[in-house]
């Protein structure tokens, strides 16, 4: 990609058909990204009207779950990337379609949908000590090759200021935690920093409370009671070409809303 700059886009749309009926298109175009990184689709591409092709976004990747309605990741792009793989290689977790590399001249594409603990804590231990290895693992590995851009729903605030009630939700002596901001899944985002992976958000607004995700009990959004979840991390290696990264909460459509980061010279 040769332009000066770059502009990416991600976002959990919670099932593209149902954002499709609403003013998803109009905001892609508001938005007016190079690259769109989509999770949680919930559809194969055979049942989606294929609208953002009038936007230019003419090369689209898909990785849809074998569970219909569920998961799934998406890659609509305006320049064809040079190659693109899908999940991790790993069995277990390769039939719910949550990750998509795309390979362009100068860096890696990566989105994820990280799975969910469940409000019961039942995939905590799957999704921190397996998932959360393995995936970082991934983009280590990557990175050996060229820098690495990742974007998603990791389904995790890492900082207090991430999330409006922190202490209701976090680990104590005496409770596990919320879904989400248990101390475990936290590390795994200490993990990410700790091996030079920038949060973009964070390096441009180290101290902007702005949420990606609200419930849609007890008018969440209305109140802005929400969770920092999606997240730009890229490689330490081209922390100079970083230009922005914000979350655009003003977007609805879904209860996440979109995020993006503008990089240089790539």
């Amino acid at each position: 990609m040769k332009q000066n700059n770059l502009k990416i886009t991600s976002w959990n749309v919670n099932g593209i058909r149902a954002v499709l009926k609403k003013d998803f298109i109009e905001s892609l175009e508001k938005l007016n990204s190079d690259i769109v990184c989509l999770q949680e689709t919930k559809a194969h591409p055979d049942q989606v009207d294929h609208a953002l092709h009038e936007l230019g976004y003419n090369y689209e990747y898909w990785n849809s779950a074998e569970k219909k309605g569920y998961s799934g990741t998406a890659i609509f792009s305006k320049t064809e990337p040079i190659n693109v793989t899908y999940d991790l290689g790993f069995e277990k977790h390769d039939k719910e379609g949550r990750v998509i590399t795309a390979e362009y001249e100068n860096f890696y594409l990566v989105t994820v949908y990280t799975p969910n603990s469940k409000r019961d804590l039942s995939r905590l231990d799957e999704r921190t000590k397996e998932w959360d290895v393995l995936f970082l693992n991934y983009c280590i590995e990557l990175e050996k090759t060229k820098p690495v851009i990742f974007c998603g729903d990791l389904n995790a605030a890492h900082k207090d200021i991430d999330i409006r009630n922190d202490k209701s939700n976090k680990t104590t002596a005496t409770k596990p935690g919320a879904a989400g901001f248990t101390d475990s899944e936290r590390a795994g985002i200490d993990n990410i920093v700790e091996k030079g992976f920038i949060d973009t958000f964070r390096h441009f607004h180290p101290e902007t409370e702005k949420f990606s995700w609200w419930s849609y009990m007890g008018r969440a959004r209305a109140n802005n009671v929400g969770w920092r979840i999606d997240y730009f991390f890229t490689s330490n290696s081209i922390k100079d070409k970083l230009v922005d990264a914000d979350i655009e909460d003003q977007i609805t459509g879904s209860d996440h809303c979109p995020v993006t980061i503008t990089i240089k010279n790539l």
